[in-house]
């Protein structure tokens, strides 16, 4: 499934698909306060009790998309989200002092 993407940003996506019970979203690009919702909506639409969120090809992180980051853990909980960061999520997870959360995953 691809997330309606009319009016964002054309350097985003996000693709979602369900593997048992679980969400896998692979984002690409900028997540920003244009598409921070997309990502978010991705990772919930289905009836998916846990979620991973594959991040491996964000370019840009900003403090909405840490927002939206954090709805997510509180949607799904700290042990059935897993998110696969690129360096720069990363790096803004370091500096945002969310480096130690349980979801976070080492750089793929």
């Amino acid at each position: 499934m691809l997330v309606d993407q009319e009016g964002l940003d054309p350097n985003f996506s996000a693709t979602a698909s369900v593997a048992g019970d679980r969400a896998v979203v692979t984002v690409t690009g900028e997540v920003d306060m244009s598409t921070a919702d997309a990502m978010f909506r991705a990772a919930t639409k289905d009836d998916a009790s846990a979620a991973t969120l594959d991040l491996r090809e964000v370019t840009f992180f900003d403090s909405a998309a840490i927002h939206a980051l954090l709805q997510l853990a509180e949607f799904y909980g700290d042990d059935r989200l897993r998110v696969l960061p690129s360096t720069q999520v990363r790096r803004v997870l370091e500096i945002s002092g969310l480096s130690a959360q349980p979801w976070l995953m080492a750089e793929g």
